[in-house]
């Protein structure tokens, strides 16, 4: 009985969490305007969503800012891990502590404090001041991601490269590199999920006339829903879904390799 009971649980909390994203799904397919009304099979609001050039311009900025902000935040991140792991104890737990202060901090907090530093220091609000957000806070999830795998290296492989002629840059590269890449990519792809996913921060560190998915649905939205809208949050709710399953399978694979060897 208690068996049941615990399914029955699990069931309820599955429908109540993707119940409302299905029926988007499906009035998405709805030949008809109504959201109450079944008016046949569609995927015409799917070919105008992509006739839209004002949804096409935000499509393009927001996989502009997330690509960009992604690479570099990877960049950063790694390089932050390296420069954390070889620190003493206490210096080293200071620091992740500050690194995830702003995953810890609310959205909102985050916002508004880099839009008026933003303004403090005279940054014109546009792509850059967006660009420049999204790398501030994807970076803590890129350490997030390389730190675990940091830990688990064998600081005697560096130690051995060197000892056979190779530089400390290229030791890093020919060793350490290789062994941190499944968090390098973990960290990538959350990083990358994160920014398309924004809205609080993008909101407050946008310009006029500069838009990404997430600030220009809640502009439509206000107008009216349009059948459009499902389109475009039903693409955007599949792409975030592959991704978040790449990131998930990403350390299994690993895993699986390091055993078969």
């Amino acid at each position: 009985m208690n068996k049941i009971l615990r399914r029955l649980y699990m069931a309820l909390i599955v429908i109540f969490m993707y119940a409302p994203i299905g029926t988007l799904i499906v009035l998405s397919f709805n030949a008809s305007k109504s959201r109450a009304k079944w008016g046949g099979f569609t995927t015409k609001w799917y070919v105008s969503l992509f006739k839209n050039d004002a949804i096409m311009e935000a499509l393009w900025n927001t996989l502009a800012i997330a690509g960009i902000a992604a690479v570099v935040s990877t960049i950063v991140g790694t390089l932050a891990c390296i420069a954390i792991n070889n620190m003493k104890k206490k210096p080293r737990m200071l620091w992740m502590g500050v690194t995830n202060i702003p995953m810890l901090n609310a959205d909102i907090v985050t916002g508004i404090s880099l839009m008026l530093l933003f303004i403090a220091l005279g940054i014109k609000f546009g792509f850059m001041s967006i660009l420049v957000a999204h790398i501030t806070f994807d970076i803590p999830y890129v350490i997030l991601s390389v730190m675990p795998r940091m830990k688990t290296l064998n600081p005697s492989t560096y130690e051995a490269a060197l000892d056979l002629g190779a530089s400390p840059v290229n030791a890093y590269f020919k060793v350490v590199v290789p062994d941190l890449m499944p968090g390098i990519v973990s960290g990538f792809l959350m990083a990358f999920t994160m920014s398309i996913d924004d809205f609080v921060i993008t909101h407050f560190t946008k310009g006029a006339g500069v838009d990404t998915l997430s600030t220009k649905i809640y502009s439509e939205v206000k107008k009216g829903i349009k059948p459009e809208m499902y389109a475009l949050s039903t693409l955007i709710f599949i792409t975030i879904l592959v991704l978040l399953i790449l990131v998930n399978r990403t350390p299994a694979d690993e895993k699986i390799k390091d055993k078969a060897k």
